[in-house]
């Protein structure tokens, strides 16, 4: 499917840059990536967070990589923009789309979509100087699917390089369905080119939701990537046999925990992110709880490390 073009959605926790370049080293089919947001950009210049690994370009591919901000402060976003711009990003991303209370109860990210007056003010302010393509992810709404309605020709009045929308609210988190076609109904009324996101789980769905919004050829992979690595290469017509996919499965998830492990300087803290992602990753498999309950309790590396030898050697992978 070479008429489109897949992203791998921000998952704050997860998809950082060592996990990035892990996962372009094992698998394929993936055209664009983002951060997971970055806020408290408090310096004109040289921000603390944006000095480290996550954002540099000697370890970022700024081609394909996309920086996030998570703000409702114009003057932040401008300043996250310049510092981006001076490091070689040509895009910035404005998440209106954290569906999680504690960020949405202070009206950022789809906390922020029933207020289109403070959308709207924060726009005009961003795009009288900013110098780089600017693209937004938002919801449907917060408390409504009808919020995005007021917020249309807001966006429709700036030239975004892109919308993407994940059509839930954020009340729902992940529960539920994705409304594909509330999405559908959207499409003649924006501007902006259309990303869809949400639910895409396997080729067959994503099959079923391009049928349906087939004017739209750019899709962002969340949860369903988390859980199956192969899914973009699967999308495009991949197929592997068992032993293959067992295999290139371990040796992905053996070097993304070496490489943090290397970056933490062998702290057990990468534990935590180890777990969140298995906690998708689980889905990879024939018995999801099974691994889940032998992963999840663990608090020591080498109890990790031999956890991780027994699922492969002893779980089968969904075919």
């Amino acid at each position: 499917m070479s008429d489109i073009l897949l992203s791998l959605g921000p998952f704050q926790g997860i998809t950082d840059a060592p996990f990035r370049n892990v996962f372009k080293r094992h698998f394929g089919g993936i055209d664009k990536f983002y951060t997971p947001f970055f806020t408290g950009i408090h310096k004109e210049d040289h921000a603390k967070n944006l000095q480290g690994e996550e954002i540099d370009p000697k370890f970022n591919d700024v081609e394909t990589l996309t920086p996030q901000i998570l703000s409702t402060d114009a003057e932040e976003i401008l300043r996250f923009t310049k510092q981006c711009k001076q490091l070689g990003y040509k895009e910035i991303n404005l998440n209106m789309g954290c569906p999680f209370p504690r960020v949405a109860n202070k009206k950022r990210g789809c906390g922020l979509l029933p207020y289109p007056d403070m959308v709207e003010a924060m726009f005009e302010r961003v795009f009288e100087e900013i110098d780089i393509k600017f693209s937004v992810k938002c919801r449907l709404g917060y408390f409504s699917p009808e919020e995005i309605e007021a917020i249309i020709p807001i966006f429709n009045r700036f030239p975004l390089s892109e919308l993407i929308i994940h059509p839930r609210i954020g009340k729902q988190l992940y529960k539920g369905e994705a409304d594909v076609e509330r999405f559908k109904a959207l499409i003649p009324y924006i501007n902006a080119p259309l990303v869809y996101n949400g639910d895409i789980f396997s080729r067959e769905s994503f099959g079923h939701i391009r049928e349906q919004v087939q004017s739209v050829n750019q899709f962002m992979l969340g949860r369903g990537i988390l859980a199956n690595p192969f899914l973009a290469e699967e999308i495009r017509g991949g197929a592997w046999n068992a032993p293959e996919r067992i295999a290139r499965l371990y040796a992905y998830i053996v070097d993304l925990y070496e490489d943090r492990l290397r970056h933490a300087g062998g702290s057990p803290k990468v534990l935590g992110r180890m777990k969140e992602l298995w906690s998708y990753l689980m889905n990879s498999f024939e018995e999801p709880q099974v691994v889940w309950r032998k992963i999840k309790k663990i608090n020591a590396l080498k109890e990790y490390e031999d956890a991780v030898e027994y699922v492969f050697m002893n779980n089968k992978l969904i075919q």
